[in-house]
């Protein structure tokens, strides 16, 4: 909508995880290191969490996209299923053909697949999004599911990414088996204020930004740290109504005061309007 307006190639604070345009502050880049280390020492197990909207999502994609050539990735997001069902996306999304088989048989089929790949100097991921929405029950048939291995190694990575609620779980007695499997554990730190600054600039950059517009000023910065608290997510979604304030403002400058507007826009109930511009905002 006002991508022409600032000389944008491309909306710069869509909130799809998008790894293009992963910021790397110090947090981001020792997560995509972890995951990294782990998955390539075959560690078997690498758990990831984070506050909603932290940019969990956007860091396991720049991973994929960095490593895909040598990987087998499953990224499975519905994690509200019992074992069987899990098993099964699991080996569908893996490309293997399991549809009438039970359990064992899915098995079967999984661990000959993990041996074929291994054999082939593959490494086969398995990523878990939404983790902290997995039963301890299913987390535990995952844990005697990384016993596929050989002598050295782990056959299966198995990636667990979640909110902190997950390490809760993991806290649990009856988890401690599948705890002492993760070699450490990762939480991404919201970022800082000079990050936000950092980020803001970074995206506006990837996205193209034309004539060094926009501006984004000291004061802005401060009231989208002070309301987002240093989640991207939320960064993302106060500047993109900037922008929309701005452009339909005619004005390229953000400041605090296009900032605390864009705040009230989005605090609104849906469909009220806009006095100013004499327009719904909520739903354009």
């Amino acid at each position: 909508m006002y991508e022409d307006f600032y000389g944008f190639k491309e909306l710069p604070f869509n909130v799809t995880p998008d790894p293009k345009f992963l910021y790397r502050s110090t947090g981001h880049k020792e997560a995509l290191a972890y995951i990294t280390y782990g998955v390539f020492q075959r560690k078997g197990f690498i758990c990831l969490t984070g506050e909603v909207g932290v940019g969990k999502t956007t860091i396991i994609n720049a991973f994929i996209d960095l490593f895909q050539p040598s990987l087998d990735v499953s990224f499975v997001y519905s994690t509200r299923f019992p074992f069987d069902q899990l098993l099964y996306l699991i080996c569908e999304d893996f490309g293997l053909e399991v549809e009438g088989l039970n359990k064992a048989q899915m098995l079967s089929r999984l661990s000959r697949f993990l041996i074929e790949q291994y054999n082939k100097n593959r490494n086969t991921v398995l990523i878990i999004d939404e983790a902290h929405n997995l039963s301890p029950e299913v987390l535990e048939e995952l844990r005697m599911l990384s016993n596929l291995e050989t002598r050295s190694m782990k056959l299966l990575q198995i990636m667990l990414v979640g909110q902190p609620e997950l390490e809760d779980i993991l806290d649990l007695k009856e988890m401690r088996q599948l705890k002492q499997r993760i070699p450490g554990l990762y939480r991404i730190s919201i970022l800082n204020r000079n990050d936000v600054a950092r980020y803001i600039d970074y995206r506006i950059k990837v996205a193209g930004r034309g004539n060094g517009v926009p501006r984004f000023t000291d004061g802005s910065i401060e009231e989208i740290y002070h309301y987002s608290h240093g989640i991207p997510r939320l960064i993302n979604v106060l500047c993109d109504r900037a922008l929309l304030v701005g452009y339909v403002s005619n004005t390229r400058n953000i400041d605090g005061t296009v900032i605390r507007e864009s705040i009230r826009d989005l605090e609104k109930k849906p469909g009220m309007e806009d006095r100013r511009a004499g327009r719904k905002y909520n739903n354009y």
